[in-house]
């Protein structure tokens, strides 16, 4: 007997500018599909890989953020020798800061959780879901896995304990993400980073994260543009993007409240309201990147959009 689930999990955008590790939000449309399936056959060792970026994933699962966050879920349950196989369809290009390996992570969680009878609230995936960042990158972080999960936007407030919560943003934000077509891997993003930081800077930062969530919460876009400036991560990170600074300009010339950096890069974001076109200001940015040497992808989505999604299931009872 057999009993398959098939989930499409969403991609992110993480940080928000000032809100290194602790903010995220997902994005419509775009993002991982898995398939998690049992049988009585031997168990897997390896992921099977399909779509464009199969090849930029490794099958292993255990060093595969889908096969570890499995991995991590039936451990917790004590099922570890539970045969399954995991089918990864990679749809969004690793190293682009959208939350690539957040999105099979939190797919693969979600359709095992919906696998096994739903033993886990979909909040309570988180910390496996996690495990999959660990294993992906070496941190095992929450702001892309958290949106991916549960959709529309969250805010970390701790990672130890573990608190997240979930924001309802007024409707009316639309969010433009260029991908420029290079590869940033987490790991050196995260390489590039100051390890200290003057108590005056972390002030103006905390300032700025709590300024922006008011800001969001309140509809109040100005200040939501004034509080978008990182003054941790970006200014580390834009060695690494090039174009970076001319794609932020061609966004706010044309009419974005912010832009930064979406995760670790080299994807760029910028906020609208629906009074500005959002296509405008992607293609401003597409042709800052391009003179920059760099073509692109666009994607636009509103800032409240869905998290990971039940496609299909093949079911019969499994003890």
């Amino acid at each position: 007997m057999k009993k398959s689930v098939t989930v499409f999990a969403p991609a992110t955008v993480a940080n928000i500018s000032c809100g290194f590790d602790i903010m995220g939000f997902a994005l419509k449309g775009a993002g991982d599909v898995v398939t998690v399936s049992v049988s009585d056959g031997p168990a897997g060792d390896e992921i099977i890989l399909k779509g464009r970026y199969a090849g930029s994933v490794p099958a292993g699962r255990s060093r595969n953020s889908a096969g570890a966050s499995a991995d991590a879920m039936l451990a917790a349950l004590g099922r570890k020798e539970m045969n399954i196989q995991i089918t990864l369809e990679k749809n969004l290009p690793v190293g682009s800061g959208m939350g690539s390996s957040a999105a099979g992570a939190a797919a693969s969680v979600y359709a095992l959780n919906s696998l096994l009878g739903s033993p886990f609230d979909t909040k309570e995936l988180i910390p496996f879901a996690m495990e999959g960042e660990r294993a992906a990158c070496g941190t095992a972080h929450a702001d892309n896995v958290a949106p991916s999960l549960l959709g529309g936007f969250v805010l970390i407030r701790s990672y130890d304990p573990l608190d997240i919560i979930t924001v309802k943003i007024p409707e009316g934000i639309q969010c433009v993400v260029i991908h420029p077509h290079i590869e940033v891997k987490t790991s050196d993003a995260r390489r590039v980073l100051r390890k200290d930081f003057p108590l005056s800077t972390v002030t103006r930062q905390s300032a700025n994260t709590a300024a922006l969530m008011i800001g969001l919460l309140t509809g109040d876009f100005d200040l939501v543009g004034r509080s978008m400036n990182d003054l941790l991560a970006e200014p580390r990170r834009t060695q690494l993007i090039p174009g970076f600074h001319s794609g932020k300009k061609a966004a706010l010339e044309a009419g974005a409240i912010g832009c930064g950096i979406s995760g670790s890069g080299p994807s760029v974001f910028a906020l609208c309201t629906g009074n500005v076109s959002s296509e405008a200001i992607g293609s401003a940015m597409q042709k800052a990147f391009l003179a920059a040497g760099l073509s692109s992808d666009l994607i636009i989505s509103p800032l409240m959009a869905p998290g990971a999604s039940l496609i299909n299931a093949e079911i019969n009872d499994i003890q």
